[in-house]
């Protein structure tokens, strides 16, 4: 039994709590209630103290020394691949590419695969749900090769229209990128049915898994997924590192995405042959430290189990909502039966810059504004919401507190 669960299998939520130094403070004299947690969770003791003894226990450069530093860090810089590569039950470890995150991923992919396999006259999908990180790429590409992006649209529910994905599928269809679960609604897209309806007519599909990595279960096999990247830092992990699953045949004929260090076999001035996958495309002295600090939250969330958290963030959102939804003048955006645990909102009459604010003045942390997701927030005809994103380490009574804030605000307010 893990230690963050008692004796009946229910989580110990001050136990996994204590695990978290930064939760233990008062923001502008209140109890902090972070619910910033889709924006970026925060960190264990362990994943802290695995960081910061890299730096002063063995400190060293990977893959090129043979001295004991150089060895025990590439050891441990390797040990967090395999754990990545079970933890989305990847094939093989040299499938695992480390990234600076989700955004690198995908820029990966849209650069290297999509710059060699795009033509003019061809279509890349993406959703209506997708971070900028998810568009802006595809735009560059697809402007520079000639082709050409199509949107699926996105219901009033927050749901993909999956009648019109499959509309939208053509022999032209090279490339589909969509998000596992929305950064903004939260809503959980129907992955594994966009997957094989784009495999019908020959297309890719790369999976922006952000949102998903620490919530949802993850298989990359059983779901055919061609490309599928996550962040560290949405999974208890350190900023600047996340991780890009591809399958071995598309990498081996992918080139580099950046050249230098470590991604290569042997330079000449006449010519250069590239490293094998996945050290083709790390080029230069990664992030390490955090690299090794990734693979401390993975065994975080591995303990505590998964399945029990999202059960336990499901339960967290579903109260959420019901005491948000009774509000004066709220309007829920994204109600999809199938959520992760965020909760966005609009109150008539109030910015939600100033709900924003107003709640930090009560030790309430929440994200406001259009999330990354400007065309998203246009589809709904607003400037923005405020979304309070919920993790395993939060609590009703912390909920309790934000309702209240919230109260508070419309009372001043109208």
């Amino acid at each position: 039994m893990s230690e963050t669960q008692t004796t009946k299998g229910i989580l110990d939520i001050d136990k996994i709590r204590s695990h978290f130094p930064v939760l233990h403070q008062q923001v502008n004299g209140k109890p902090l209630v972070y619910f910033d947690n889709a924006a970026t969770s925060q960190k264990p003791k362990v994943v802290i103290e695995t960081i910061n003894d890299y730096y002063e226990g063995y400190n060293a450069n990977i893959h090129r020394g043979i001295h004991t530093l150089a060895e025990k860090a590439t050891k441990a810089f390797e040990e967090s691949r395999k754990t990545i590569k079970s933890f989305i039950n990847a094939n093989e470890t040299e499938e695992i590419i480390f990234t600076k995150g989700t955004t690198e991923g995908i820029n990966l992919v849209a650069s290297s695969y999509g710059r060699k396999n795009l033509s003019e006259g061809d279509e890349i999908i993406i959703s209506g749900l997708e971070h900028h990180s998810n568009i802006v790429p595809w735009q560059i590409v697809a402007e520079e090769k000639g082709a050409t992006i199509k949107v699926i649209p996105v219901l009033a529910d927050g749901t993909l229209d999956m009648e019109a994905y499959k509309s939208l599928l053509t022999d032209k269809t090279k490339i589909v990128a969509v998000n596992h679960a929305s950064n903004s609604l939260g809503t959980i897209n129907p992955v594994k049915e966009i997957i094989d309806a784009a495999h019908g007519v020959g297309a890719k599909v790369l999976i922006d898994g952000a949102q998903a990595a620490a919530h949802l279960p993850i298989d990359v096999q059983a779901l055919d997924c061609d490309f599928y990247a996550i962040s560290a830092h949405k999974v208890y992990g350190p900023t600047g590192t996340g991780a890009l699953y591809g399958k071995r045949t598309l990498l081996e004929a992918m080139p580099p995405y950046q050249g230098g260090g470590e991604m290569i076999k042997h330079v000449s001035f006449e010519k250069t042959t590239y490293n094998d996958i996945p050290y083709k495309f790390e080029a230069g002295t990664p992030n390490i430290g955090d690299v090794i600090g990734f693979q401390k939250a993975i065994e975080f969330v591995n303990e505590v189990g998964k399945a029990s958290m999202a059960a336990y963030e499901s339960e967290l959102l579903n109260y959420a909502t019901e005491k948000v939804a009774k509000i004066q003048d709220m309007q829920l955006i994204g109600t999809a039966k199938k959520k992760v645990s965020v909760l966005s909102f609009v109150i008539e009459g109030i910015h939600p810059f100033d709900i924003g604010q107003m709640l930090d003045a009560r030790g309430v942390a929440v994200r406001t504004g259009h999330h990354c997701t400007e065309p998203l927030m246009d589809r709904f005809g607003i400037e923005g919401t405020v979304r309070a994103s919920f993790a395993v380490y939060n609590t009703k009574e912390e909920i309790d507190s934000m309702v209240d804030g919230l109260n508070r605000i419309v009372r001043f307010m109208k």
